[in-house]
């Protein structure tokens, strides 16, 4: 027989009513199934280490599920880069839109990239931090996809059932030794720091090449790189609110922005790595280096420092990326519509 399994919630940062509503009839529904430990939490993206909420995450060893206003891709790899790591579990709960049959099977191809691995074994320690749970099932949904609690409780009791019989055994990691610090330390009680909208990038592993154009092009502080030569987010609150220019200078669009208006910014489904042409572009629009830039000397600006421009690597990449709409230009003129 299937066993219990853990579900948490994430609160939107948003007060409409209407999602509030939802989250308020999952929980009165969750709370009353025995099958379901629910926990709830503020919203995912802006836990820190030494809120509360990261400690009820962190307590939790089995599969989870995460309901969240987020794009799944990007509430597992914001779980990854807190340290809560495990294999990336697919939810058959989706938005149905125009092109979705497209958008779906570069998602399923996202999936089973990101279900290869454990993140624990992709993800660089954070701040000396390590993953506690390395190899167990998480699977994150988006409460955007469906106003149906009868939709969301009929696809939990389907996850339950999957992940408790899968042959995936608990593998606790234990502290190093030289980046945790002692065991009293560890146990002390942490102060809780007042919760705030955070605004930071997340890293997609299961796309990252450690190409280091992020760190390049970031002249905040907010990346670093580990002993392993692979990046990660060192100084996520360095990062400047609302400015997602990395995320458009990325190769292989592994920088997510979760909070971001663009879906292909925000963690949605991406397309091919590399292509991040907008139709827009088609008719004079500046490519993604060049708003990048530009994002970039304003946040410079507002920072109290000379903006910078393009340096000529990055004139170099826009070239390359102005050749690639002239080519799909010389397509359409190609086609006979």
């Amino acid at each position: 027989m299937s066993g219990r399994i853990s579900i948490v919630l994430s609160q939107g940062q948003s007060r409409h009513p209407e999602k509030r509503k939802l989250e308020e009839e999952l929980v009165a529904e969750l709370m009353g199934r025995p099958e379901f430990d629910l926990s709830l939490i503020p919203n995912l993206y802006d836990i820190h280490w030494e809120d509360s909420a990261f400690l009820t995450l962190e307590g939790i060893s089995g599969p989870m599920v995460v309901l969240s206003w987020h794009y799944p891709r990007a509430a597992f790899w914001t779980l990854a880069q807190l340290g809560i790591c495990g294999r990336f579990g697919k939810s058959r709960l989706h938005e149905e839109e125009e092109g979705d049959q497209q958008d779906q099977d570069v998602g399923d191809a996202q999936d089973a990239a990101a279900a290869e691995l454990p993140a624990s074994e992709a993800v660089p320690a954070p701040s000396g931090k390590r993953p506690q749970t390395a190899n167990r099932l998480i699977y994150c949904i988006d409460l955007r996809v469906s106003s149906d609690v009868q939709a969301y409780l009929e696809e939990l009791e389907r996850i339950r059932q999957e992940a408790t019989t899968r042959l995936y055994p608990l593998q606790v990691i234990s502290p190093s030794e030289d980046t945790s610090g002692s065991l009293e330390a560890e146990m002390e009680p942490k102060k809780e720091a007042p919760l705030r909208r955070r605004w930071y990038p997340v890293i997609d592993y299961s796309r990252c090449t450690h190409c280091m154009e992020c760190i390049d092009f970031c002249l905040f502080g907010v990346y670093g790189v580990d002993a392993m030569e692979r990046i990660l987010v060192e100084q996520p609150d360095n990062c400047r609110k609302g400015c997602p220019a990395c995320s458009r200078v990325c190769p292989e669009n592994a920088i997510i922005f979760p909070q971001h208006k663009s879906p292909a910014i925000a963690g949605g489904a991406v397309g091919e790595a590399g292509l991040k042409i907008d139709l827009s572009q088609l008719f004079g629009a500046p490519t993604a280096q060049e708003i990048a830039a530009r994002e970039r000397d304003e946040q410079l600006m507002l920072a109290g420092r000379q903006p910078v421009g393009l340096s000529q690597k990055e004139r170099d990449a826009a070239a390359a990326e102005r050749n690639e709409l002239d080519e799909m230009l010389d397509e359409l003129d190609a086609m006979e519509l």
